[in-house]
């Protein structure tokens, strides 16, 4: 990996575009190797020319602001974060400039790769990953969009180690190698404020695969019609648009090769391994049919990897979950709490509901990125979800349409209109009934309020313990 960053970055004018967590790991790996390199950073942020780290650098040229964005032409490389987009500046960027931590990382190690990418379900299947290969006593790593930057991990790697890299669609967007096993969960609207087209956000989704090799593996939701389509689109051209092995997932069909549900079974039959049938799945933490297909691609991947069945089940069995999914938060004042505050698109929230008994009040809302909650609107007005609290703009256009939807609704169930999270406690304790279901699962992202999901959940839970 060195040689490597030796090769791409050496005597290179440089830009680091973006000086979150994953920046500031760039810039220290870059200035170990190179310390008098001149180096740029760009952000919005206007203090990142105030940090201390870099006090005592004088070889920084700071490009920060509101137009930090300007004349990225000066520069022979970016190398970008992932939470910033270039979809829409114009002129565009030309992209045989632009890399990234995730892009250099895989062109050293994606033989070694477990890639995990779909629009929900990436964290708890990562997770889920690399619990099982470490109960099975391999040698593991999980890094990527879940937490961690992966240069950080750079020292910890070696030739027996397997990286399980959770991966967003951002950090697909400009990758040149994909990983030796890619896992495609689903493809739903999001990040469209981030896009030119939700068809953009579909490629860069589907580059975990197009730029896989002869010999790799893509794990898919053949249930997933968007999924369908491109991976049908790719067998119908004349070249080999995805050139590794395909591994469907399914829970509506049997099949012969791949994974499937047969029953309460999960079917699992892959090249090189014999078939796999497990009866009985234990986690206690995993609820509902989404997971079930989390736990699906969790278990053909390990599968796949050689671990046998009595390390998957006890991997399953003790598999702990995730924060802020699906995380139940006790029961106080005599109502049940579920943070679910990664719900950040409609079919997340869908998911929640169908998956949790006596669901009473739903918190919904945020920021709006522009989604479709038509179809979402439809399912909560027939849901026996009794009381809505709808937050901020997010929150006003889901009531609308639930409104739209039924003319009479405010007959049968409740809805209020808030502007701030804060204020969501009192109505939830005078409208959930005893002993049912308050559930934040906001269908919406964060960031009108908080600078993540992780940061809200963290709020709803200050709130139910009164701070």
């Amino acid at each position: 990996m060195v040689d490597l960053l030796r090769r791409r970055l050496e005597g290179k004018k440089i830009l680091l575009l973006g000086f979150g967590r994953e920046g500031v790991s760039s810039y220290q790996l870059i200035r170990k190797l190179f310390p008098h390199q001149k180096i740029g950073i760009a952000d919005r942020n206007p203090d990142v020319s105030k940090s201390s780290l870099l006090a005592d650098d004088p070889n920084i040229e700071f490009q920060c602001g509101e137009n930090y964005l300007n004349k990225l032409e000066r520069f022979e490389l970016i190398l970008k974060s992932p939470g910033i987009s270039l979809a829409k500046l114009k002129p565009p960027v030309e992209t045989s400039r632009i890399t990234s931590q995730t892009d250099i990382f895989l062109e050293a190690f994606a033989t070694q790769t477990i890639g995990i990418t779909g629009t929900k379900g990436k964290s708890t299947t990562s997770s889920l990953v690399a619990h099982i290969l470490s109960t099975d006593g391999k040698e593991t790593v999980l890094l990527g969009n879940i937490g961690t930057p992966a240069w950080h991990f750079l020292d910890l790697i070696t030739p027996r180690t397997f990286i399980v890299n959770e991966l967003s669609s951002h950090q697909l967007e400009y990758i040149h190698r994909g990983p030796h096993i890619a896992l495609l969960l689903n493809i739903f609207e999001e990040h469209l404020d981030a896009y030119n087209s939700y068809f953009d956000y579909q490629l860069a989704k589907m580059k975990v695969a197009t730029t896989q090799a002869q010999g790799d593996f893509l794990l898919y939701n053949a249930d997933d019609p968007i999924i369908l389509s491109h991976i049908s689109t790719a067998e119908t051209l004349a070249e080999a648009v995805i050139p590794s092995s395909l591994i469907p997932l399914s829970l509506k069909s049997h099949l012969e090769t791949g994974a499937f549900k047969r029953g309460n079974e999960l079917i699992i039959r892959v090249p090189g391994r014999k078939e796999l049938v497990l009866r009985e799945i234990h986690n206690r933490y995993l609820k509902g049919e989404h997971n079930f297909r989390n736990i699906m691609a969790a278990v053909t991947t390990c599968w796949l990897l050689g671990v046998n069945e009595e390390a998957i089940l006890d991997g399953l069995a003790s598999f702990k979950g995730l924060a802020h999914r699906m995380e139940y938060m006790g029961c106080h004042h005599a109502i049940h709490w579920v943070n679910d505050s990664i719900a950040t698109i409609p079919e997340a929230a869908i998911a929640a509901v169908q998956s949790l008994p006596g669901v009473d009040t739903l918190i919904l809302g945020g920021f709006d990125r522009g989604v479709s909650y038509e179809a979402f609107a439809q399912f909560l007005v027939l849901s026996h979800v009794r009381t809505l609290i709808l937050i901020g703009p997010a929150g006003r256009r889901i009531g609308t349409e639930i409104e739209k939807a039924d003319k009479t609704i405010k007959s049968r169930k409740n809805l209020f209109y808030i502007n701030r999270f804060d204020h969501l406690l009192p109505l939830a304790l005078e409208n959930t009934r005893a002993g049912k279901t308050c559930l934040l699962s906001p269908a919406a992202s964060s960031y009108d309020e908080f600078r993540s999901f992780e940061e809200r959940g963290f709020r709803f839970a200050e709130l139910i313990m009164g701070k």
